[in-house]
């Protein structure tokens, strides 16, 4: 009988949600989705923007830079180490300096 529940996986593990890559390209997604709504919906207020739909366009160009961002995260993961030394295991590291409180 053999004892099948080994702890380490070959298979490496991956930022996956947490990567700042997928914050980000979701947080201007939201924002791309917003504007894009105001600028289909709301006033355009041409006079101010010189013509343009400024809403629209920014919205736009914030959901194309947000699926950049998710692709990029999905097309080059950041794979996590299963495996890496500790600050507190390096001997060259310096111990950390206590301020000690002046003496009068």
């Amino acid at each position: 009988m053999s004892d099948t529940t080994d702890t380490t996986d070959s298979k490496p593990h991956k930022a996956g949600v947490f990567d700042v890559r997928n914050i980000i390209g979701a947080l201007m997604g939201v924002y791309g989705v917003i504007l894009t709504l105001a600028g289909i919906f709301g006033d355009p207020e041409f006079e101010k923007t010189g013509d343009v739909n400024a809403n629209l366009w920014t919205g736009l160009a914030l959901l194309v830079v947000s699926a950049v961002f998710i692709g990029w995260a999905r097309l080059r993961p950041i794979v996590v180490p299963t495996d890496f030394d500790r600050p507190d295991d390096d001997p060259t590291r310096p111990a950390p300096q206590r301020k000690r409180p002046p003496t009068h």
